[in-house]
């Protein structure tokens, strides 16, 4: 294997993108087929480690690995302004094409990513461009407003704010001089200008408009014409994909979802890794080079179904089992009206099941809801779901006296009214022990001005009774004989999802409320269904580590001031990269805030830092950006600042307002 530190590809406006490339020795005399991954995340610092076992795998294995820095991104020229932009799409069919004219490439190109590459593969497999054979998606999404970071059921995310701060940290930050010479300076200031603030475009689109069916692959499943495999984890916020990918497009597929989060499989957690990359090598193989290795005869799904746990374990136990087919028939749903179940820490006589149950909860539940998406399974999984089922509505199942397994997405179906205009609701299911304890299963919201439509949302009639229905995050679950099965609902679940513009109440009706699960039954060729290997060593990349990483998860209650606090401190470790003589720091913090249960003081704050380091230059950026609202507004507040050495070099800061619209 040898390695192309940097090779330049032209654009058709004349901006060069920056490409790393891998390559087995005699590729240039034996052209191969080649992977392609294409992100906006540095390859020349911040991922190079991760890019080299990724790519040098590949390489090593007969193929050639390719990392493409987006336009704007890294070493790439231009000005990155937005995900998924068309000109991003349409750069990467340049970038296809230029890849398939290469003396080391045989024509033929795959593509791979996890998050932002795994979006855009599925997107430009739905170009149908002719080089690219097939596709890997990791963590990624079919449907940019229903099933994104930014908005879950036509509620607003926290995530929406965290991961904008991110990219506005990202964006701030310059290429590398020895890559680019003495442009970089001016290449930096482009970036600085105009990148701009992603938080506002994204508010201002607060329903499923062209904004965001652009990029949305379940527009039109059969444009998507090559084989794809789609892989998550149950603790990703991106697993329901793989399900609506392999119901709904008509090329070959496959699907795997494990324990993990945010991450390749082969690097793990909280599950167990899998050796990812091999079977990604299998399905290139099938599929790039045509070698009928079995890959197409293998199960449509692999899946981990979870086991009863701790919800303070960072283990999650369970087994792998294959299904033939997605949808299965080994799945069947289960209707439970809600007054089957017992009304949870209080006696409720029959007669309220049948007048309605009022719930109005306060602001502190979905403070150990963690995370919309693990990033960071030691700090940002959901902690004892009995920290938040005191304010809510909550319906136990008698205790179980057999196993019950599920496997795909529970509903809520609800009878309901509010007293408010605009109301949120959200839906739990939890597993709960024989000691009390209490993990939670799946969870789903809806903002239920988007109870029919998210194109078009209608406000509630106060008082009136609607019919409507809580679509969950798909799950595999067994909860052992013993246990039972809590559903909880509550009018909140902040900071997870933004607050309605006012506190609002709602009635539901048990009787005419149903929860309705996906049963699964157990069959002989679970028993038969063969454990995933375990991942082996990668190459590593020559690193120093300076700081280790730092991961804090706290909540604060002043009982003299009644003001609750969330603080997220994410900071990746600061290392050496040797290779290229650079120092790396990368912080990210998050408060989250309210007084006085007033939903006129929810406050969102993110606070980003990257640093690059080596003799003779020394670069440095702060951003912060706080969200607040009104009944009326979102307000925005960000600062930028960039530092040469000790010196500011730039700074700007936003004051943004933004009219909300039933959200």
């Amino acid at each position: 294997m040898k390695v192309i530190e940097n090779v330049w590809i032209p654009m058709i406006d004349g901006t060069n993108l920056a490409a790393k490339v891998w390559l087995p020795n005699d590729a240039e005399k034996n052209p191969v087929p080649a992977v392609l991954e294409y992100i906006p995340y540095r390859k020349r610092d911040l991922k190079a480690v991760n890019d080299h076992k990724l790519h040098s795998y590949f390489a090593q294995s007969g193929y050639v690995g390719i990392r493409v820095d987006l336009r704007g991104s890294g070493d790439s020229e231009g000005i990155l302004r937005d995900e998924y932009l068309q000109q991003e799409l349409d750069d990467g069919l340049e970038v296809l094409r230029w890849i398939a004219l290469q003396p080391w490439c045989d024509g033929n190109v795959g593509m791979i990513g996890i998050s932002w590459g795994g979006f855009n593969g599925l997107q430009i497999a739905a170009l149908q461009p002719p080089e690219l054979k097939a596709v890997i998606t990791v963590a990624s999404s079919d449907d940019r407003f229903a099933d994104d970071v930014h908005y879950m059921g036509g509620c607003l995310l926290s995530d929406n704010l965290s991961w904008a701060s991110v990219m506005f940290a990202n964006n701030s930050s310059p290429p590398d001089p020895q890559v680019v010479g003495e442009k970089w300076r001016e290449m930096w200031l482009e970036r600085l200008e105009g990148s701009g603030l992603w938080l506002k475009k994204w508010l201002e689109h607060q329903h499923r408009d062209e904004y965001w069916q652009h990029g949305s692959v379940c527009e039109n499943y059969e444009a998507i014409k090559c084989p794809v495999m789609a892989v998550s984890g149950w603790a990703d916020g991106y697993s329901n994909t793989v399900f609506r990918l392999l119901e709904n497009l008509k090329v070959p597929r496959k699907g795997i979802v494990g324990a993990y989060g945010h991450k390749y499989p082969h690097m793990g957690g909280p599950g167990p890794a899998i050796d990812f990359l091999k079977k990604a090598v299998r399905w290139w193989d099938q599929w790039l080079k045509g070698i009928d290795n079995g890959v197409k005869e293998e199960p449509m799904l692999r899946t981990w179904v979870l086991d009863t746990v701790s919800p303070l374990s960072s283990d999650r136990p369970g087994r792998w089992v294959d299904e033939p087919e997605w949808p299965t028939p080994r799945v069947e749903e289960q209707t439970y009206s809600l007054d089957e179940l017992r009304v949870g820490f209080c006696n409720i006589p029959s007669s309220a099941l049948e007048e309605g149950l009022p719930i109005k909860s306060p602001l502190n539940v979905g403070l150990f809801g963690g995370k919309w998406c693990s990033y960071s399974e030691s700090t940002d999984l959901p902690s004892d779901q009995r920290e938040e089922d005191g304010g809510a509505l909550v319906f136990d199942s008698p205790v179980l006296e057999e196993d019950y397994e599920i496997l795909g997405q529970p509903r809520l179906r609800l009878r309901l009214k509010s007293d408010k205009r605009v109301a949120q609701v959200a839906v739990r299911i939890s597993d709960v022990g024989p000691d009390g304890r209490a993990t939670r299963v799946t969870f789903g919201l809806l903002n239920l001005t988007h109870r029919d439509s998210h194109e078009h949302p209608q406000e509630l009639e106060p008082e009136k009774i609607y019919e409507v229905t809580v679509r969950m995050n798909y799950i595999a679950q067994r909860f052992p004989a013993g246990n039972q099965i809590r559903v909880s609902l509550s009018t909140s679940y902040w900071p997870l999802a933004w607050p309605a513009p006012e506190a609002a109440c709602l009635t539901i009706y048990p009787s005419q409320s149903a929860l309705i699960l996906p049963k699964r039954t157990v069959g002989k060729r679970d028993t038969s269904a063969k454990a995933l290997e375990k991942p082996g060593p990668l190459e590593e990349l020559d690193t120093t580590l300076l700081v280790p990483a730092s991961r804090e998860w706290l909540v604060e209650r002043n009982l003299a001031t009644n003001e609750v606090i969330q603080r997220i401190c994410n900071n990746d470790p600061q290392y050496r990269l040797n290779t290229i003589d650079v120092e790396l720091r990368k912080d990210a913090t998050e408060k989250y805030s309210y007084s006085n249960n007033k939903y006129d003081t929810v406050r969102g704050e993110v606070k980003g830092v990257r640093e690059f380091r080596r003799e003779g230059w020394k670069i440095k950026t702060i951003t912060r950006t706080v969200l607040t609202s009104t009944r009326t507004h979102f307000l925005i507040r960000a600062t930028l600042d960039a530092y040469e050495g000790d010196v500011r070099f730039y700074s700007r800061s936003f004051d943004e307002n933004i009219p909300r619209n039933l959200v």
